[in-house]
């Protein structure tokens, strides 16, 4: 089972956006589940991969990353 982080982006701004960010996550070997919620400018992403991947990942895709942490509990 892999580390469940909570990716916080600015820049996303509709849900085809959302869209993009989760498409370019789950191309990653190592991403098991990715569910961007572009109203919140949040990401949520289970993987096994250190933040400085993810962090690349979302910024090629158009993004800039402001934190990456723990998700703690259900709701982050």
């Amino acid at each position: 089972m892999g580390m469940k982080r909570v990716i916080e982006v600015d820049g996303m701004c509709c849900k085809r956006c959302a869209e993009r960010a989760e498409k370019k996550l789950l191309l990653l070997d190592g991403v098991i589940g990715a569910k961007a919620n572009f109203k919140k400018g949040v990401i949520f992403v289970e993987c096994e991969l250190p933040d400085e991947a993810l962090s690349e990942c979302v910024a090629s895709a158009g993004f800039t990353v402001k934190t990456i942490h723990e998700r703690k509990g259900i709701f982050g």
